[in-house]
């Protein structure tokens, strides 16, 4: 089971991987360049168009990398989705939200560790407590145990001398 658990994540990447290079090769393209010179909202009606506001041109996204390259539009010109978002707020708000759930995670992590780590001590604590409460009810015990035995041997006459010390003195 634990075995099958470990190729779960790599089934499912080749499975995307497939998946989306058969989505690349199977759709046409679309002809954003005859969508220059209009609008951005024109142009970005097609989700596959990239509008740039400094030449006023609609192209196609460049879709073998990831942000489109500086020649092709500046990034605070280059227009995706929606007109009032530039790649370049974008790509701040996305990094400012990455590190700011990453601290968060990691918060996380060092306060349940702090937190094991005091249940841990109280628990210690808790069991020495214990302990020392069975050490000092077993002294008790003791203690009333050897006041008993001598309380017989008054009774009995057995305390004091040894009683085979007057078979020793001959």
């Amino acid at each position: 089971m634990v075995q099958l658990r470990s190729f779960i994540p790599y089934v499912l990447v080749i499975v995307f991987s497939l998946t989306t290079v058969f989505a690349q090769t199977e759709a046409p393209k679309p002809n954003c360049e005859s969508k220059s010179n209009t609008s951005c909202e024109q142009c970005l009606k097609d989700v596959s168009c990239l509008w740039c506001g400094s030449t006023q041109k609609c192209m196609n996204y460049p879709v073998k990398t990831i942000l489109p390259p500086h020649r092709v539009c500046p990034l605070a010109e280059a227009r995706w989705g929606l007109c009032w978002v530039n790649f370049q707020a974008l790509i701040i708000a996305m990094s400012v939200i990455a590190g700011i759930i990453i601290i968060a995670i990691l918060i996380c992590c060092f306060c349940c560790c702090k937190c094991e780590n005091v249940g841990s001590k109280r628990a210690e604590a808790k069991m020495d407590k214990q302990a020392d409460k069975r050490k000092t009810r077993q002294d008790e015990r003791k203690s009333e145990m050897k006041m008993r035995h001598d309380e017989i041997r008054k009774k009995y006459g057995l305390s004091g001398t040894n009683p085979y010390s007057k078979f020793e003195n001959n």
